[in-house]
């Protein structure tokens, strides 16, 4: 995501991370009880992940994540005027560079005089399951999360 939003800068798009919770805690990243924890853990994420986009602190009891569906990986696009414009409960690189090629097309679209009315489309996208990179995500966490994942199913 660090490269598509650096891509999209020059196009006056924005982006940050919403830093909400551990989706799975363990020992060495347990489930956030202060504050300074979630901080320390994003700084963590931020120099792990190098993520060079700005990383917001949802409140530790979650208020913005929940508001905004809660799942652990999603991806909001507002407009300028704070309506939703696309929003994926999967954060999904491809998908969300595709909504911002789009977005482009109509603006310039709008330029060359066409008069454009929103509609709300549904879809089902499809993103490589990086298996392997997950499994890591989970032993950094602690082998109290891969235990509860593995046991999950």
């Amino acid at each position: 995501m660090n490269a598509l939003a650096e891509k999209f800068t020059a196009n006056n798009f924005g982006s940050i991370f919403l830093y909400t919770n551990e989706a799975h805690p363990g020992e060495h990243y347990p489930h956030l009880t202060a504050m300074e924890q979630k901080y320390d853990n994003a700084k963590d994420l931020r120099d792990i992940y190098k993520v060079s986009r700005p990383i917001y602190l949802d409140a530790l009891e979650g208020p913005c994540h929940r508001a905004f569906g809660s799942m652990p990986n999603m991806t909001w696009i507002f407009n300028k005027s704070g309506t939703i414009i696309y929003k994926s409960d999967w954060t999904d690189v491809t998908s969300v560079q595709m909504m911002l090629d789009y977005l482009l097309k109509v603006k310039e679209r709008r330029r060359g005089g066409e008069r454009l009315a929103p509609f709300k489309v549904e879809r089902l996208d499809y993103r490589v399951q990086d298996h392997e990179g997950f499994q890591n995500g989970l032993a950094r966490s602690g082998p109290k999360a891969v235990t509860e994942f593995r046991d999950a199913f």
